[in-house]
């Protein structure tokens, strides 16, 4: 299944069509792929896989528009550094080439940056030369945890974000002449008309996945309502479900970079319709929806074991 994503404007239409027909919301940041529409480009080839394994996993120097773009490391197990021709533009502990575009016909050269971590993509650094002009360098990021992968096609590059239930987001497009503008706003929907009986948890690669289904989504509103973003952030760093017993399936994780303080759990329960989220609070004891006193007993010796908890 596939999120449906709707426009705050009507111009998001002409975004979608061109640059992110394949970017149907159904992976964690980290998993989605950005879309190959891009142009190739003479400059590319010089700067494939933009890694020189051989000298010690330092990336090769890769030339562009008269000079070079090369990413250096000063200090051992300090931030890597961007730079043009000695010219600092970015740096961060994670740093990598990723290609060089054509856009609105001036070559554009595309950097992964970011802190790394588990589940946060990285940011994008943009750098292009504007005829007659000096080299520029813009950092498209949309919150702590990264950017959405890059869509490249003749005229912009857009960014649609990966949206968590109950989120709303801007989609971004980049041009030489526009710079960074807001193309629209997505709202977060679950697939419309999807019940009880179409929930499958073997194809879920994140718990997450289930809010995809509408009977899901609903009842997760009405459990957590404006605390739903947040549920659904500290179930990020997470793999596959299990099940209990009684049949419902569940699965722990946690947020990006806080896993062991700031960690959720849901279950689902297909055949009663009833859902269990909760989150490890300030004290070591989880916030739950429902309160955990209704919990049946096997999904509340799940939580218990998933989460550390001596309730």
């Amino acid at each position: 299944m596939r999120h449906q994503l709707l426009a705050g404007v009507c111009g998001l239409a002409l975004l979608l069509a061109p640059a992110a027909s394949g970017l149907a919301q159904t992976q964690t940041p980290a998993a989605q792929q950005a879309p190959a529409v891009e142009k190739p480009a003479t400059d590319q080839d010089a700067g494939a896989n933009a890694a020189d394994a051989a000298d010690d996993d330092k990336q090769a120097p890769v030339p562009f528009e008269g000079g070079h773009l090369t990413i250096t490391q000063p200090e051992q197990d300090g931030e890597k550094v961007l730079a043009y021709d000695g010219k600092q533009l970015a740096s961060n502990y994670d740093l990598f080439f990723d290609k060089i575009v054509e856009v609105g016909g001036i070559k554009v050269a595309l950097f992964d940056v970011g802190d790394g971590g588990n589940q946060c993509g990285p940011a994008t650094v943009i750098v292009w030369k504007p005829e007659g002009g000096a080299i520029q360098s813009t950092k498209v990021e949309q919150d702590e945890c990264g950017a959405p992968p890059a869509g490249v096609s003749d005229n912009a590059i857009y960014f649609v974000p990966y949206l968590l239930p109950g989120d709303q987001k801007p989609a971004l497009q980049w041009s030489p002449t526009d710079g960074l503008t807001i193309s629209g706003n997505l709202t977060y929907m679950p697939e419309p008309g999807t019940d009880w009986k179409d929930i499958d948890p073997e194809k879920y690669q994140n718990i997450i996945d289930a809010f995809h289904n509408e009977a899901v989504y609903k009842e997760a509103e009405k459990l957590l309502g404006k605390d739903m973003p947040d549920m659904a952030t500290s179930l990020l760093v997470g793999g596959g479900t299990e099940k209990t017993a009684s049949g419902a399936f569940f699965a722990s994780g946690c947020v990006p970079h806080d896993c062991g303080g700031n960690d959720g759990f849901m279950a689902v329960d297909p055949a009663k319709h009833q859902l269990y989220f909760a989150r490890r609070g300030d004290n070591g004891q989880p916030n739950a929806w429902p309160a955990l006193a209704t919990w049946p007993a096997d999904v509340k010796e799940a939580l218990d074991k998933a989460l550390g908890s001596a309730n």
